[in-house]
Parts: C-alpha cells; sequence; structure tokens
C-alpha cells in the first residue's frame, strides 16, 4: 500500500487557503477553491487526484501565465430562469461555484435556473457544485466538458473528454444523495494509483495507442480512455458536449486542453427547486422512503449491504473528519515544500501513520 499520513483536517484547510492567497486569489476566491479542494479530499479516494495536490498544479499553471487568477466573471446573456457566462479563462472551479450559486438565485424565482460557462478551466469535481443546490433545498446537475481522453466507440484515438456528471438531491438521512462519475471507467489519477502499487488495472479502462485492451496502466497511459457502459458512455460523453461547449459557444470535442495558455473548457450548472413542486420537507420524507425500498431488497451474495449513490462518500468524511485526512507521503512532502517556496505560515497538523486498508 502507498504510505500514507493522516493530518487534521482544520490546519489543512487553514494551509490551503493561505496557499492561494499566495498564489494571488482573493479572499474569498481562495475560500471557495480551498472548500472545494478539501470537500473531495474528504469524499473521494486519494487516487482520483481531485483533492490538495492540485494546489501544485495550480501553482504552475499561474506561475506561467496559463490561467488568470483576477479574470473577470462576466455574464454574456440573461434571462429569469438562464444565464450564459464567460469566465476568461479564471479559475474553474470558483467560476462554476459562481455560476452555481446564480442558478439557485434563479431557480428560487423560476423554479429551474441553468447557467451555462464557457471560456472556462478545469472545474473540480462534479459533486462540489451539484451539492450546492442540494444544500439549497434544490435538486442540482452538474456537467463538464474535459480534454480528449475517451476514444468514441470503435476508435482508439480521444475524441471527447471524461466529461464528468454530478447529480444532489437533499434527503433526510443526515447527507445528500449524489451521483459524481466520470464517463470513462476510469481516469488516469487511478491508473496511476495501480502503477504505483504495482497493481494490474481492470481491462476496461483504457487502450494502448495501437488500441488494444490492456490491464497494464503503464502501457495504458498514453493510449486512450473508455466509456462506461462501453457505447454508452461514448454517447454521453458525446452529449455532454453538446450540452456544455457546443451549445454554450465554448470549446468541445478535440479543442478543450489543445492549447495550454486557453483550456477553454465549458460547464453547465443548473438548479431546480423543489419547493416550486411541494414541500421541501415532504421531499425529504419521499427520498427517504424511498431509500429504504431500495436498501429493502434482498442482498446478492458476498455483499453485506446496499448503499444509496453518495452514502459511501458520506461515511469517508465523517471517518476523515474525526480520525484525520489520509494524504500520500508524497503529497504532503511536495504540499510542505511548497509552502515553504510561497512563505504560508500555517502548518499541516499530522495526526500520525495512516494504517488502515480502507481508502
Amino acid at each position: 500500500m502507498i504510505k500514507m499520513t493522516s493530518v487534521t483536517r482544520d490546519s489543512l484547510q487553514t494551509f490551503m487557503v493561505q496557499g492561494f492567497r499566495a498564489l494571488g486569489l482573493t479572499e474569498e476566491d481562495a475560500t471557495i477553491f480551498a472548500d472545494a479542494l478539501i470537500f473531495s479530499e474528504l469524499r473521494f479516494h486519494p487516487g482520483h487526484g481531485q483533492g490538495v495536490r492540485r494546489l501544485r498544479r495550480y501553482q504552475e499553471r499561474i506561475a506561467a501565465g496559463l490561467v488568470n487568477v483576477s479574470a473577470p466573471w462576466e455574464v454574456v446573456k440573461e434571462s429569469p430562469a438562464l444565464a450564459l457566462v464567460d469566465a476568461h479563462n479564471g479559475i474553474g472551479t470558483v467560476a462554476a461555484a459562481r455560476a452555481m450559486r446564480l442558478a439557485i438565485q434563479k431557480a428560487k424565482v423560476c423554479g429551474i435556473g441553468q447557467v451555462i460557462v464557457r471560456n472556462s478551466t478545469h472545474y473540480g469535481s462534479s459533486a462540489v457544485h451539484a451539492v450546492q443546490a442540494a444544500e439549497a433545498g434544490c435538486i442540482g446537475t452538474s456537467f463538464t466538458n474535459a480534454g480528449p481522453e475517451m476514444a468514441p466507440w470503435g476508435g482508439r484515438e480521444g475524441a471527447v473528454g471524461t466529461n464528468p456528471w454530478g447529480i444532489a438531491a437533499p434527503t433526510g438521512l443526515g447527507f445528500p444523495v449524489v451521483m459524481d462519475i466520470a464517463l470513462t471507467t476510469a481516469g488516469k489519477g487511478m491508473m496511476q494509483w495501480h502503477a504505483r502499487e504495482g497493481k494490474p488495472m481492470p481491462l476496461d479502462w483504457a487502450l494502448t495507442p495501437e488500441g488494444a485492451e490492456t490491464d497494464d496502466p503503464n502501457a495504458a497511459m498514453a493510449g486512450a480512455l473508455l466509456g462506461i457502459g462501453t457505447y454508452k458512455g461514448y454517447g454521453l460523453a458525446f452529449m455532454t458536449d453538446v450540452l456544455t461547449g457546443v451549445i454554450g459557444g465554448g470549446g468541445y470535442g478535440l479543442t478543450p486542453y489543445s492549447d495550454q495558455a486557453k483550456l477553454d473548457v465549458s460547464h453547465t450548472l443548473t438548479a431546480i427547486d423543489i419547493e416550486w413542486f411541494m414541500p421541501l420537507e415532504e421531499f425529504r420524507a419521499r427520498m427517504d422512503d424511498f431509500a429504504r425500498m431500495v436498501k429493502s431488497r434482498a442482498l446478492r451474495p458476498g455483499f453485506s449491504e446496499i448503499l444509496l449513490p453518495g452514502e459511501q462518500e458520506a461515511r469517508r468524511v465523517a471517518r476523515k473528519s474525526a480520525a484525520g485526512v489520509p494524504l500520500d507521503d508524497e503529497v504532503l512532502a511536495d504540499l510542505r515544500n511548497l509552502g515553504r517556496e510561497l512563505g504560508i505560515a500555517a502548518e499541516i497538523e499530522t495526526v500520525g501513520p495512516y494504517q488502515d486498508t480502507v481508502l
């Protein structure tokens, strides 16, 4: 197992905010960005790569002038229920968070609000933005396109992105139900994790550059990713480009990430106000009843329980918040080095070696 160390959540949060402030972000934007990365670090397997390790990547991109930390957030066109936003190559996570905030405001007036963001950059985890709506009493959906890492069905070269989806709804269970998926079977972060552990990966994750299925993560790193459900994942990813970049006037297909100085990513954020349809508490009760129905079904051999979408992640958040956030030792060392480079006063406080077998 990759060596990991548990650190306190609060110290990590403070460090991340100070890090983004040192990179030139405003206090508000630094807090939005840090909160999003902590959210992802708590919820997901570290191999997904959506957590705090990205501070180094953003430091490199900002230092190279490849992302504009002071970019204006321009509403290009607006109606009571819709808006089109230009992010001007700014921080995608911040642009998407503001877009969902606007979508929620519109939903509270019209019953539904949708904001499309163009000319943006990587926006992190889709769940971050979908949950934002659920916390406001809405059903939230969060789509983005990405660089062309997925092969179209029948092809061996990338043509569409992992194009993640996030969908979240409130419940009375103590956590929202959340579906957060890439439309590829896995991403290259998990392939790298398998390579570091010296383990083979499933054959349905990726292709070699020659188009052969492989369980060797090193051989697959230069190839294209495969969609979930074979041709179905490709179809969903194609339509996600339509729902984001094509209709938004932004990049799509081969365009996103083709120019590192202008990633040309597009996002679509939607909020549906539950109160337009019924009282929120009635909706929560119906969701809880639905959950009981699902969990009442007979189990397959080898399974101990049926989980709801987002339930495993909610348990991770609770466990990591209480016992410490496990960080890859390489990531922790790099964050501390970056802290010294940027003159960050905050220290990341350790709890001790992470010895559990569950991530």
